[in-house]
């Protein structure tokens, strides 16, 4: 019988909030505390600490995910722990799960196996309430802007443009297109709209792109509503409810701190999706961890294509960040995947298809290049990995001079990444020529270009008649000197999710744009991609339970299908070989 994911985290004695926040000179005076294991980190801590110098950043990111998994989560949380084992003072800053994802098919966002964060069941709830602030902030937003309507419209809104929607942090797809103000006048004034899901919000775009309260308040208020009937713009300051906006947002804005299965202090806030937003934690929990630690291992949603892009054209933009070194987590078995090996023949050595998917890693690689940092190639082992399989994957990093390192984080925590922490080391301590991909000053077309051709390996853009007007709009109105946050299948580089592997002479279709004022940048959405989500045939939910004295079952994140699959899987009633006391 082998030890699920939930299981191990249950059995981890949790040590008290406060004496993780004590290990990297944290006070009590600085914590909120939610529990005794969950704890809010005051803004006056990132504000007395403002001039001192930053640590090392390193960012986590990986190939296109396939349905064979790659453990990115996982191999940053097992990442920090090997460097607090070296002695390096480390911080590790995540984004937090949405429920829609939970419910649906991933089941749980904490890592995996012995390197993860705890609780884990409260992580992947409600933690501190985040995902409901700024569900509620949104929806307030929705209910004043239809109650002006309503009350005789004195914008003098086009209710045929208006551009926000309501939001819920589940997948729910019958809410991507409804009517809302049907029967009776007193009902309000009926008119289409529809949901995004909460972490495909601008809310949740504002709050990890925000540098304080005053400034999410502005954010806020920035953030477009709708137009009037001249096509003028309308704003969420024209509505003036966005003091009330960051009042509901003044607790939500304080970085959540909770710890590894090591004992090691993690910051865990936001959590905008990468393949439609803009995939990364907050700039202020980044900005403590460097602030507080000699280095912080951040992540950044999906493939390099999507999140890592976004971190670096948009986030460190934002943020002021420079970052030192990557890490591109990569499996053999999602490699096969990428080289067109079904699913379920996965375990089957084959080296030819391996060597063939790396072509999709090999583009991954040249992203991060393309952006002046060092990187390393993280290879997540499983047990079906072959010698052959191993060996061919090695020599393939050393006849393209790309540094590489094998991580056993899910097995044996902090220890499995000790090989890759010193050659991360040695990575920081390089001088790199980091710089984002395009200049803002360019036109819209030609940084979605830019994207589009040098991350994704496209030919040519194509934009749709409601692009091209789009543009034009924002163009006029001085929207145009905004980076850009691509909408885009995480399934594959080109905008068709069934297209493994790395395509060529593939065209990018642009589709729509939305502006997002208050964040500060611009959406392009392409090929089929949605913002509201919908479950699969069998949710994880199924198989979610609880019992009389609150004890949770089927919680498991989406790679505990492999369990029995991992390198030096541990058994029930096996201690793993670090100290984490269970």
């Amino acid at each position: 019988m082998f030890k699920t994911d939930l299981e191990i985290a249950q059995e981890c004695k949790m040590e008290h909030i406060r004496d993780i926040a004590a290990k990297i000179g944290v006070g009590e005076e600085d914590l909120e505390y939610y529990g005794n294991y969950k704890a809010k980190v005051s803004l006056d801590l990132l504000h007395r600490n403002e001039d001192k110098e930053d640590g090392k950043l390193i960012l986590v990111t990986a190939i296109n995910p396939t349905k064979a998994g790659e453990g990115k989560s996982t191999t940053t949380v097992g990442l920090g722990d090997a460097l607090n084992r070296m002695g390096k003072k480390t911080m590790i800053a995540l984004r937090e799960p949405s429920l829609g994802p939970v419910f649906g098919l991933k089941g749980g966002a904490a890592g995996g196996g012995y390197a993860q964060v705890v609780p884990m069941e409260d992580i992947n709830l409600h933690f501190t309430g985040d995902m409901h602030a700024i569900t509620t902030a949104n929806n307030l937003i929705s209910a004043c802007l239809d109650n002006h309507i309503h009350q005789g419209n004195e914008l003098d809104i086009d209710i045929e443009n208006i551009t926000w929607k309501r939001c819920l942090d589940m997948n729910d797809r019958t809410l991507r297109h409804i009517t809302i103000g049907q029967g009776p006048k007193a009902n309000g004034v009926e008119r289409v709209d529809g949901f995004n899901i909460t972490v495909a919000s601008e809310v949740m775009a504002v709050l990890c792109l925000s540098t304080s309260l005053m400034d999410l308040k502005e954010r806020l208020g920035n953030m477009l509503v709708a137009f009037n009937s001249k096509k003028e713009p309308i704003y969420v300051k024209d509505l003036g409810i966005e003091g009330a906006l960051a009042m509901v947002m003044k607790d939500a804005i304080k970085p959540n701190m909770v710890q590894t299965l090591e004992h090691n202090p993690v910051l865990i806030h936001g959590g905008p999706f990468a393949n439609i937003a803009h995939g990364c934690n907050s700039i202020l929990a980044t900005r403590t961890c460097l602030k507080l630690a000699d280095y912080t291992v951040t992540e950044a949603g999906f493939g390099a294509d999507l999140g890592a892009e976004k971190f670096l054209d948009i986030k460190c933009r934002f943020g002021g960040l420079k970052p030192n070194a990557v890490v591109i987590v990569a499996t053999i078995r999602a490699l096969k995947q990428h080289g067109n090996v079904a699913y379920e023949d996965l375990k089957d050595e084959n080296v030819e298809a391996m060597l063939t998917g790396c072509e999709n890693l090999a583009k991954h690689i040249d992203t991060v290049k393309q952006f002046g940092l060092p990187y390393i190639v993280a290879i997540n082992e499983f047990a079906s990995d072959t010698p052959a399989e191993v060996e061919a994957l090695q020599n393939w990093c050393k006849e393209h001079q790309h540094p590489m390192s094998l991580s056993q984080v899910w097995a044996k925590g902090g220890e499995g990444a000790l090989d890759l922490a010193n050659q991360l080391v040695e990575l920081c301590a390089e001088e790199n020529s980091y710089a984002p991909l395009y200049d803002v000053e360019q036109s819209i077309e030609e940084k979605i270009t830019a994207i589009a051709t040098r991350v994704y390996g496209a030919e040519e853009v194509a934009f749709t008649e409601e692009a091209k007007e789009q543009i034009a709009l924002y163009t006029s109105l001085g929207w145009d000197k905004m980076p850009i946050c691509m909408a885009k299948t995480q399934m594959s580089l080109s905008d068709d999710a069934k297209v493994y592997g790395a395509p060529k002479n593939f065209t990018i279709t642009v589709r729509e744009l939305r502006p997002s004022l208050g964040a500060g940048f611009l959406v392009a959405l392409t090929g089929k991609i949605l913002t509201m989500p919908g479950l699969p045939k069998m949710p994880a939910a199924n198989n979610m339970d609880i019992d009389e004295k609150g004890h949770i079952e089927g919680f498991h994140a989406l790679n505990s299908n492999w369990k029995g699959d991992r390198k030096n899987t541990l058994i029930v009633g096996e201690l793993p070989t670090c100290h984490i006391t269970c």
